[in-house]
């Protein structure tokens, strides 16, 4: 009788020590990777270990931990679908992700060599180039653009100020129909863009914080007519990156403009530090 007591307690704490073990396991999300994404990590899946709540984390945490040498992870031409349903149908990069959730990401495959981002704004037409750093963009080679093409309107900003081709267009817009109702920030709509891409009226604090570094990568956004972009990109094409605009800038822009999960989770819509920055910089006087 002794026996089976001791045999029966024995069972039950085996039991109870695998089920608390069970218990203190953390059930995270795996992450499938499809296409060119494999080769970004060297591997077809990854199961975190480290907890992500938004799209957005998941994704400035593969790319701490994406292996040296391997193809470039361009977060910017990305499907990804949580559960088989596409981020871009719920809450985009601030889509919330869950215990047991499954990510699969798919880069965009773009054609030729170069992908241009052109859109357009009532009747202008817009271009936006992501250009390499090179010794014959010196200190007064924005001066000289604009000499050049005198028919367009240039501006260079720091990269980390642009979220995506869609802020850039809502930022232009804010500027195109300023000047169209003569209520531009500053005497020339470059200086005006700037400083909505800044959020702030002080052009001194625009030109260090989001205007272009000597030495660094910069962006120049270009408007006019199509042709006069096309002689552009010509010039520029040689440095310019085949990925444009590849680089997450969400922790950086939210940072900058004190965007905290309170004022995200406020605004309903799946692009909402992108809304919130745009509100910002609307609402200068």
């Amino acid at each position: 009788m002794n026996q089976r007591v001791k045999l029966w307690t024995l069972l039950h704490l085996n039991y109870k020590i695998n089920f608390e073990l069970i218990l203190q396991v953390n059930v995270l999300i795996t992450v499938k990777l499809i296409g060119g994404a494999k080769k970004s990590f060297s591997t077809d899946k990854i199961v975190l270990e480290k907890k992500t709540d938004t799209i957005n984390d998941l994704v400035s945490h593969l790319i701490k931990i994406k292996p040296k040498n391997t193809l470039e992870f361009d977060t910017k031409n990305l499907i990804i679908a949580v559960n088989g349903v596409d981020s871009s149908a719920l809450d985009g990069y601030d889509t919330k992700l869950n215990d047991d959730d499954e990510i699969s990401i798919v880069p965009i495959i773009h054609g030729g060599s170069t992908t241009r981002i052109q859109f357009s704004i009532t009747h202008s037409d817009v271009e936006i180039f992501d250009v390499h750093n090179d010794k014959k963009f010196h200190k007064e080679f924005l001066d000289e653009l604009r000499s050049k093409y005198k028919q367009l309107i240039i501006q260079t900003i720091n990269p980390q100020f642009l979220l995506n081709a869609r802020h850039a267009k809502k930022i232009l817009t804010l500027s195109l129909h300023a000047k169209k109702n003569k209520t531009l920030l500053s005497k020339k709509i470059e200086t005006d863009i700037l400083l909505r891409f800044a959020v702030t009226t002080q052009i001194s604090d625009a030109i260090k914080v989001a205007g272009r570094k000597l030495n660094m990568d910069f962006l120049i956004i270009a408007v006019g007519k199509k042709s006069s972009l096309s002689k552009l990109h010509s010039e520029l094409k040689p440095f310019l990156r085949a990925k444009p605009l590849s680089k997450n800038n969400h922790s950086f822009l939210k940072k900058q403009f004190k965007v905290s999960k309170i004022h995200l989770s406020a605004v309903s819509s799946k692009d909402s530090l992108e809304n919130i920055i745009v509100e910002k910089a609307a609402v200068l006087i």
